[in-house]
């Protein structure tokens, strides 16, 4: 099934001209559980990897043996999705409280290497907006699934860019970490959908003339709907019940406008996505300039909790009108406080790649 975005609600460049140079496209990537195959787009399905070529490994020295076991994990995520709407039954409740966290693989040093995490694999033909060395038309992205690298102590993103057709036999079966130090790390199989949407600069970082216009804009929006309020004329309703009076409201809510602003139905796009632009909603903006060059760098890849939040539901695809937590939270994973960002640099996407977090 496809997955397609709303039209927004309003042609931002028609009512900001301005806006026009401040515009780009981005690939939403829309994963939803499935099984996909080698020759696919995916998070963390099966990859396009050269049986003659090592995999890579975490060789950085940190605890290796202990967190959750990967296949727990799973099952706890499948376990919770089947049970969704009802109560655990006995032999579901007894499994999840046999998953436990601690030191499953004692042998395994810290020092130890730890095979990575495949995480997602982006063929060209599938993802308008992915831009990577010359000749390469396939991305493979890693990481460590424990959160102690470097200075910051985050997670290690390794990127892979290849030639899909230069490789032959396909690895298999491919190694994986036995554990993960957060079940977060560990994202879920997914299948993609793929929609190349149209995306606006973060307001933070937009002239000063201009945020101010489009905050006034949204001002006067807000206006006229409190007057539209104050000016309702219709009889107050009697309700022989409170169940009729909660159902009236849902039904008057359901036919309210939802209001619109900027940062939340005109400007970036939230989930897994490639290209576009980076939101900095909960820190400001900031610079990511490449460490090699010195090149400001957008973002290759956009890793986030959620499909759609309380503050963006008019990016909700059509096809997934629903409060449904698989497709709210579609892949399980939560980085940083919500959101990751893989940038690279425009100039040379070899030069080494920057993360960010929201």
């Amino acid at each position: 099934m496809t997955r397609t975005t709303p039209p927004r609600p309003v042609d931002v460049e028609a009512v900001f001209p301005a806006l026009a140079a401040h515009r780009r496209t981005a690939t939403r990537l829309h994963p939803r559980p499935g099984a996909p195959k080698t020759e696919e787009s995916s998070v963390a399905g099966p990859l396009l990897w050269p049986a003659d070529e090592p995999w890579p490994v975490c060789t950085t020295v940190h605890p290796k043996g202990t967190g959750h076991l990967l296949p727990d994990v799973r099952l706890r995520r499948r376990i919770q999705n089947e049970a969704r709407g009802r109560d655990y039954t006995g032999e579901e409740q007894l499994l999840l409280e046999g998953m436990t966290c601690g030191l499953h693989v004692p042998d395994l040093d810290d020092a130890d290497p730890l095979p990575l995490l495949a995480v997602a694999q982006l063929y060209a033909r599938d993802v308008p907006d992915l831009v990577g060395p010359d000749g390469c038309d396939l991305l493979q992205v890693f990481w460590c699934p424990f959160e102690v690298h470097g200075p910051d102590r985050t997670i290690d993103v390794v990127l892979k860019w290849r030639r899909a057709e230069d490789v032959g036999t396909a690895l298999t079966p491919q190694p994986e970490p036995p554990v993960a130090g957060r079940e977060e790390c560990v994202p879920t199989t997914c299948v993609l959908h793929p929609e190349q949407v149209v995306e606006h600069e973060y307001p933070g970082l937009l002239s000063e003339d201009l945020q101010q216009e489009i905050a006034e804009w949204e001002r006067c929006l807000l206006e006229e709907e409190d007057t539209e309020d104050a000016y309702d004329s219709s009889a107050p309703a009697n309700y022989a019940t409170y169940e009729e009076y909660e159902a009236a409201m849902a039904a008057a809510r359901a036919e309210e406008p939802d209001e619109i602003d900027y940062t939340s139905d005109l400007s970036i796009a939230p989930g897994w996505k490639v290209g576009g632009y980076a939101s900095w909603h909960l820190t400001g903006p900031a610079p990511v300039d490449c460490p090699q060059c010195g090149t400001p760098m957008p973002p290759l890849l956009t890793v986030d909790k959620w499909e759609c939040d309380g503050g963006s539901r008019s990016w909700m695809p059509i096809e997934d009108r629903t409060d449904d937590p698989g497709v709210i939270d579609p892949v399980g994973v939560h980085l940083g406080r919500g959101q990751m960002r893989v940038h690279t640099c425009p100039t040379d996407p070899t030069h080494p790649h920057r993360l960010s977090f929201q």
